[in-house]
Protein backbone atom coordinates (compact mmCIF):
# COMPACT_ATOMS: atom_id res chain seq x y z
CA UNK A 1 0.00 0.00 0.00
CA UNK A 2 2.88 2.32 0.94
CA UNK A 3 4.37 1.96 -2.55
CA UNK A 4 1.20 2.42 -4.33
CA UNK A 5 0.95 5.71 -2.77
CA UNK A 6 4.62 6.26 -3.45
CA UNK A 7 4.18 5.43 -6.66
CA UNK A 8 1.28 7.87 -7.13
CA UNK A 9 3.06 10.75 -5.62
CA UNK A 10 5.96 10.28 -7.86
CA UNK A 11 4.18 10.62 -11.14
CA UNK A 12 2.18 13.62 -10.01
CA UNK A 13 5.39 15.64 -9.55
CA UNK A 14 6.93 14.54 -12.82
CA UNK A 15 3.60 15.26 -14.10
CA UNK A 16 3.61 18.21 -12.94
CA UNK A 17 7.29 19.45 -13.40
CA UNK A 18 6.45 18.61 -17.23
CA UNK A 19 3.59 20.24 -17.66
CA UNK A 20 5.61 23.42 -15.84
CA UNK A 21 7.83 23.55 -18.44
CA UNK A 22 5.93 23.29 -21.53
CA UNK A 23 3.96 25.73 -20.21
CA UNK A 24 6.72 28.42 -19.47
CA UNK A 25 8.37 27.42 -22.49
CA UNK A 26 5.22 28.03 -24.73
CA UNK A 27 4.58 31.10 -22.99
CA UNK A 28 8.33 32.35 -23.41
CA UNK A 29 8.05 31.78 -27.23
CA UNK A 30 4.67 33.64 -27.92
CA UNK A 31 6.02 37.05 -25.72
CA UNK A 32 8.79 36.77 -27.68
CA UNK A 33 7.12 36.56 -31.06
CA UNK A 34 5.00 39.58 -30.21
CA UNK A 35 6.12 42.66 -32.72
CA UNK A 36 8.26 45.01 -31.13
CA UNK A 37 10.06 45.47 -27.78
CA UNK A 38 10.22 47.08 -24.53
CA UNK A 39 13.43 48.86 -24.95
CA UNK A 40 11.96 50.55 -27.94
CA UNK A 41 8.97 51.15 -26.89
CA UNK A 42 10.02 52.94 -23.32
CA UNK A 43 12.99 55.14 -25.18
CA UNK A 44 10.01 56.46 -27.68
CA UNK A 45 8.32 56.95 -24.79
CA UNK A 46 11.33 59.21 -23.16
CA UNK A 47 12.19 61.03 -26.57
CA UNK A 48 8.24 62.15 -26.56
CA UNK A 49 8.52 63.15 -22.59
CA UNK A 50 12.05 64.98 -23.34
CA UNK A 51 13.01 65.17 -26.85
CA UNK A 52 15.78 63.14 -27.31
CA UNK A 53 17.24 62.56 -30.84
CA UNK A 54 16.25 60.20 -33.32
CA UNK A 55 20.18 59.16 -33.88
CA UNK A 56 20.79 59.26 -29.34
CA UNK A 57 17.68 56.69 -29.25
CA UNK A 58 19.21 54.77 -32.06
CA UNK A 59 22.52 54.66 -29.82
CA UNK A 60 20.59 54.12 -26.25
CA UNK A 61 18.34 51.52 -27.67
CA UNK A 62 21.39 49.27 -29.26
CA UNK A 63 23.11 49.34 -25.90
CA UNK A 64 19.89 48.13 -23.88
CA UNK A 65 19.26 45.62 -26.13
CA UNK A 66 22.65 44.26 -25.27
CA UNK A 67 22.02 44.81 -21.59
CA UNK A 68 18.88 42.94 -21.72
CA UNK A 69 19.98 39.97 -24.73
CA UNK A 70 17.48 41.58 -26.97
CA UNK A 71 20.09 41.20 -29.76
CA UNK A 72 20.46 37.65 -29.24
CA UNK A 73 18.69 35.09 -31.59
CA UNK A 74 15.46 33.29 -29.60
CA UNK A 75 17.16 30.20 -29.17
CA UNK A 76 19.82 31.66 -27.16
CA UNK A 77 17.58 33.68 -25.41
CA UNK A 78 15.67 30.75 -24.18
CA UNK A 79 18.55 28.64 -23.19
CA UNK A 80 20.05 31.86 -21.26
CA UNK A 81 16.80 32.13 -19.82
CA UNK A 82 16.00 28.73 -18.59
CA UNK A 83 19.64 28.59 -17.04
CA UNK A 84 19.42 31.79 -15.62
CA UNK A 85 16.67 30.59 -13.92
CA UNK A 86 16.73 27.49 -12.53
CA UNK A 87 20.59 27.63 -10.99
CA UNK A 88 20.09 31.39 -9.95
CA UNK A 89 16.03 31.71 -9.80
CA UNK A 90 16.27 35.10 -11.64
CA UNK A 91 13.70 36.80 -13.31
CA UNK A 92 16.44 39.49 -14.95
CA UNK A 93 15.73 43.31 -14.40
CA UNK A 94 12.51 44.90 -14.88
CA UNK A 95 12.81 47.32 -17.87
CA UNK A 96 10.74 49.48 -16.94
CA UNK A 97 11.57 49.70 -13.35
CA UNK A 98 15.30 49.33 -14.57
CA UNK A 99 17.89 48.35 -12.77
CA UNK A 100 15.55 47.09 -10.33
CA UNK A 101 15.01 43.03 -10.63
CA UNK A 102 11.67 41.60 -11.41
CA UNK A 103 11.34 39.13 -8.84
CA UNK A 104 11.62 41.88 -6.29
CA UNK A 105 8.89 43.43 -7.67
CA UNK A 106 6.87 40.60 -7.86
CA UNK A 107 7.58 39.61 -4.24
CA UNK A 108 6.17 42.79 -3.30
CA UNK A 109 2.94 42.33 -4.90
CA UNK A 110 2.47 38.31 -4.56
CA UNK A 111 1.57 38.40 -0.51
CA UNK A 112 -1.56 40.79 -1.47
CA UNK A 113 -2.63 38.03 -4.17
CA UNK A 114 -2.28 35.30 -2.03
CA UNK A 115 -3.72 36.55 1.27
CA UNK A 116 -6.52 37.98 -0.58
CA UNK A 117 -7.37 34.91 -3.77
CA UNK A 118 -6.46 31.97 -0.63
CA UNK A 119 -8.78 33.42 1.90
CA UNK A 120 -11.45 33.95 -0.74
CA UNK A 121 -11.20 30.74 -2.66
CA UNK A 122 -11.46 28.81 1.11
CA UNK A 123 -14.27 30.83 1.77
CA UNK A 124 -16.23 30.16 -1.66
CA UNK A 125 -15.44 26.59 -1.76
CA UNK A 126 -16.09 25.60 1.86
CA UNK A 127 -19.47 27.63 2.16
CA UNK A 128 -20.51 26.36 -1.08
CA UNK A 129 -19.91 22.85 -0.22
CA UNK A 130 -21.97 23.74 2.51
CA UNK A 131 -24.95 25.15 0.65
CA UNK A 132 -24.81 22.79 -1.89
CA UNK A 133 -25.40 19.98 0.49
CA UNK A 134 -28.23 21.36 1.64
CA UNK A 135 -29.78 22.59 -0.78
CA UNK A 136 -29.41 18.98 -2.32
CA UNK A 137 -30.74 17.26 0.74
CA UNK A 138 -34.00 19.61 0.57
CA UNK A 139 -34.10 19.72 -2.85
CA UNK A 140 -37.82 19.46 -2.49
CA UNK A 141 -38.19 22.31 -0.55
CA UNK A 142 -39.28 25.65 -2.09
CA UNK A 143 -36.73 27.70 -0.35
CA UNK A 144 -34.11 25.41 -2.20
CA UNK A 145 -35.43 25.95 -5.42
CA UNK A 146 -34.97 29.56 -5.46
CA UNK A 147 -32.08 29.50 -3.68
CA UNK A 148 -31.17 27.23 -6.70
CA UNK A 149 -32.67 29.58 -9.18
CA UNK A 150 -30.78 32.30 -7.82
CA UNK A 151 -27.44 31.26 -7.78
CA UNK A 152 -28.03 29.57 -11.76
CA UNK A 153 -28.28 33.33 -12.59
CA UNK A 154 -25.24 34.56 -10.16
CA UNK A 155 -22.93 31.73 -11.19
CA UNK A 156 -23.12 33.37 -14.90
CA UNK A 157 -21.94 36.52 -14.06
CA UNK A 158 -18.76 37.54 -14.76
CA UNK A 159 -16.19 38.19 -11.80
CA UNK A 160 -15.04 41.27 -13.42
CA UNK A 161 -18.95 42.78 -14.26
CA UNK A 162 -19.62 42.46 -10.67
CA UNK A 163 -16.55 44.30 -9.64
CA UNK A 164 -17.92 47.35 -11.83
CA UNK A 165 -21.06 46.96 -9.84
CA UNK A 166 -19.54 46.72 -6.30
CA UNK A 167 -17.53 49.55 -7.36
CA UNK A 168 -20.09 51.71 -8.75
CA UNK A 169 -23.04 50.60 -5.84
CA UNK A 170 -20.86 50.68 -2.88
CA UNK A 171 -17.96 53.08 -3.41
CA UNK A 172 -19.37 56.04 -5.63
CA UNK A 173 -23.00 55.65 -5.03
CA UNK A 174 -23.18 54.73 -1.21
CA UNK A 175 -19.51 55.65 -0.50
CA UNK A 176 -19.26 52.68 2.04
CA UNK A 177 -16.15 51.17 0.81
CA UNK A 178 -12.82 53.05 -0.45
CA UNK A 179 -11.73 52.42 -4.00
CA UNK A 180 -8.56 51.15 -4.42
CA UNK A 181 -5.11 50.05 -2.53
CA UNK A 182 -5.04 47.93 0.22
CA UNK A 183 -5.00 49.72 3.20
CA UNK A 184 -5.63 53.70 4.37
CA UNK A 185 -2.73 56.24 3.39
CA UNK A 186 -3.18 57.54 6.65
CA UNK A 187 -1.97 54.22 8.59
CA UNK A 188 1.27 52.63 9.35
CA UNK A 189 1.81 48.97 8.39
CA UNK A 190 1.59 47.38 11.97
CA UNK A 191 -0.53 44.84 13.92
CA UNK A 192 -2.75 47.66 15.21
CA UNK A 193 -6.83 46.90 15.15
CA UNK A 194 -7.36 50.02 13.13
CA UNK A 195 -4.73 48.91 10.19
CA UNK A 196 -6.36 45.35 10.62
CA UNK A 197 -9.75 46.82 10.22
CA UNK A 198 -8.51 49.02 7.17
CA UNK A 199 -7.11 45.91 5.33
CA UNK A 200 -10.33 44.44 5.50
CA UNK A 201 -12.31 47.17 4.35
CA UNK A 202 -10.31 47.50 1.49
CA UNK A 203 -10.13 43.74 0.92
CA UNK A 204 -13.89 43.36 1.46
CA UNK A 205 -15.34 44.20 -2.04
CA UNK A 206 -12.04 42.59 -3.96
CA UNK A 207 -13.15 39.74 -1.77
CA UNK A 208 -16.63 39.26 -2.68
CA UNK A 209 -16.36 40.40 -6.66
CA UNK A 210 -15.22 36.65 -6.43
CA UNK A 211 -16.83 34.80 -3.52
CA UNK A 212 -20.27 36.03 -4.29
CA UNK A 213 -19.81 34.20 -8.17
CA UNK A 214 -18.28 30.88 -7.16
CA UNK A 215 -19.81 29.92 -3.94
CA UNK A 216 -22.63 29.69 -6.21
CA UNK A 217 -20.84 27.64 -8.84
CA UNK A 218 -19.56 25.33 -6.24
CA UNK A 219 -23.00 24.94 -4.35
CA UNK A 220 -24.53 23.79 -7.96
CA UNK A 221 -21.58 21.49 -8.59
CA UNK A 222 -22.62 20.01 -4.87
CA UNK A 223 -25.94 20.14 -4.95
CA UNK A 224 -26.24 18.10 -8.31
CA UNK A 225 -23.05 15.34 -6.95
CA UNK A 226 -25.85 15.07 -3.34
CA UNK A 227 -28.27 14.79 -5.07
CA UNK A 228 -26.40 11.98 -7.01
CA UNK A 229 -25.32 10.05 -4.13
CA UNK A 230 -28.79 10.10 -2.71
CA UNK A 231 -29.92 7.91 -5.56
CA UNK A 232 -27.06 4.81 -4.87
CA UNK A 233 -28.77 1.85 -3.22
CA UNK A 234 -26.67 2.26 0.11
CA UNK A 235 -28.25 5.33 0.91
CA UNK A 236 -31.36 3.75 0.52
CA UNK A 237 -30.96 1.26 2.81
CA UNK A 238 -29.09 3.83 5.16
CA UNK A 239 -32.19 5.53 5.40
CA UNK A 240 -34.48 2.52 5.59
CA UNK A 241 -32.25 1.13 8.73
CA UNK A 242 -33.23 5.12 10.18
CA UNK A 243 -29.81 6.15 10.59
CA UNK A 244 -29.78 9.94 12.04
CA UNK A 245 -29.95 12.43 8.84
CA UNK A 246 -26.97 14.00 10.55
CA UNK A 247 -24.65 10.84 10.37
CA UNK A 248 -25.85 10.18 6.84
CA UNK A 249 -24.85 13.17 5.57
CA UNK A 250 -21.06 13.48 7.19
CA UNK A 251 -20.66 10.01 7.08
CA UNK A 252 -21.59 9.32 3.36
CA UNK A 253 -22.63 12.31 1.37
CA UNK A 254 -20.36 14.29 2.13
CA UNK A 255 -17.12 11.82 2.00
CA UNK A 256 -18.26 10.63 -1.53
CA UNK A 257 -18.78 14.18 -3.05
CA UNK A 258 -15.29 15.48 -1.32
CA UNK A 259 -13.36 13.70 -3.76
CA UNK A 260 -15.04 15.13 -6.68
CA UNK A 261 -15.22 18.69 -5.56
CA UNK A 262 -11.25 18.84 -4.75
CA UNK A 263 -11.09 17.69 -8.15
CA UNK A 264 -13.19 20.59 -9.01
CA UNK A 265 -11.09 23.13 -7.30
CA UNK A 266 -8.17 21.84 -8.79
CA UNK A 267 -9.56 22.48 -12.34
CA UNK A 268 -10.55 25.62 -12.13
CA UNK A 269 -7.94 27.41 -10.11
CA UNK A 270 -6.14 28.83 -13.56
CA UNK A 271 -9.48 30.48 -14.03
CA UNK A 272 -9.93 31.54 -10.56
CA UNK A 273 -6.80 33.65 -10.73
CA UNK A 274 -7.24 34.75 -14.13
CA UNK A 275 -10.43 36.78 -13.42
CA UNK A 276 -8.62 37.32 -10.09
CA UNK A 277 -6.45 39.50 -11.68
CA UNK A 278 -9.43 41.53 -13.55
CA UNK A 279 -10.51 42.27 -10.15
CA UNK A 280 -7.24 43.34 -8.60
CA UNK A 281 -6.68 45.95 -12.09
CA UNK A 282 -10.26 47.10 -11.41
CA UNK A 283 -10.17 47.35 -7.60
CA UNK A 284 -6.09 49.20 -8.25
CA UNK A 285 -4.77 46.39 -5.65
CA UNK A 286 -1.43 46.19 -4.63
CA UNK A 287 -1.00 42.38 -6.17
CA UNK A 288 0.44 40.96 -8.75
CA UNK A 289 -2.91 41.07 -11.10
CA UNK A 290 -2.08 44.86 -11.45
CA UNK A 291 1.66 44.43 -11.45
CA UNK A 292 0.62 42.15 -14.59
CA UNK A 293 -1.78 44.71 -16.68
CA UNK A 294 0.93 47.29 -15.87
CA UNK A 295 3.47 44.64 -17.34
CA UNK A 296 1.50 44.50 -20.40
CA UNK A 297 0.98 47.93 -21.02
CA UNK A 298 4.79 48.57 -20.83
CA UNK A 299 5.87 45.76 -22.45
CA UNK A 300 7.80 44.35 -19.10
CA UNK A 301 8.71 41.16 -20.49
CA UNK A 302 10.57 40.37 -17.67
CA UNK A 303 7.88 40.86 -15.50
CA UNK A 304 5.35 39.30 -16.98
CA UNK A 305 7.51 35.76 -17.65
CA UNK A 306 8.45 36.50 -13.79
CA UNK A 307 4.59 36.83 -12.89
CA UNK A 308 3.41 34.11 -15.07
CA UNK A 309 5.79 31.51 -14.17
CA UNK A 310 5.25 32.62 -10.33
CA UNK A 311 1.41 32.19 -10.87
CA UNK A 312 2.09 28.66 -12.58
CA UNK A 313 3.82 27.64 -9.51
CA UNK A 314 1.38 28.53 -7.20
CA UNK A 315 -1.46 27.07 -9.32
CA UNK A 316 0.70 23.99 -10.45
CA UNK A 317 1.70 23.45 -6.69
CA UNK A 318 -1.84 24.35 -4.82
CA UNK A 319 -3.46 21.18 -7.33
CA UNK A 320 -0.03 19.30 -6.70
CA UNK A 321 -1.37 19.54 -2.52
CA UNK A 322 -5.30 18.56 -3.67
CA UNK A 323 -3.85 15.41 -5.52
CA UNK A 324 -1.79 14.69 -2.65
CA UNK A 325 -4.78 14.63 -0.34
CA UNK A 326 -6.70 12.38 -2.40
CA UNK A 327 -5.19 9.03 -0.74
CA UNK A 328 -6.96 10.41 2.26
CA UNK A 329 -10.06 11.33 1.08
CA UNK A 330 -10.75 8.17 -1.23
CA UNK A 331 -9.38 4.70 0.00
CA UNK A 332 -8.90 3.44 -3.51
CA UNK A 333 -5.92 5.20 -4.50
CA UNK A 334 -4.43 3.92 -1.13
CA UNK A 335 -4.57 0.47 -2.38
CA UNK A 336 -3.52 1.04 -5.29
Amino acid sequence: MKRSIFSYLINRILLYALIFIISLSAFFFFINLVPGDPVTRYIQMMEQRYGLSTPASEIVIQKYKEVFGLDKGLFERYTSYLTRLILHQDFGPSFVAFPKPAIELILESLPWSVGLLGTSVIIAWLLGVILGTIVGWKRDSKISSVVFTTGLVISQIPTYLLAIILVMVFTFWLNLFPMGGAYSAMLQRSFSLPFILSLIKHAFLPSMSLIFVYVFGTMISQRALVINVLGEDYIKLAEAKGLKSSRLVNRYILRNTLLPQATGLALSLGFIVNGFFLIEWIFNYPGIGRLFMMAIREMDYNVLMGITITTMFCVLTANLIIEFLYPLIDPRIRRG
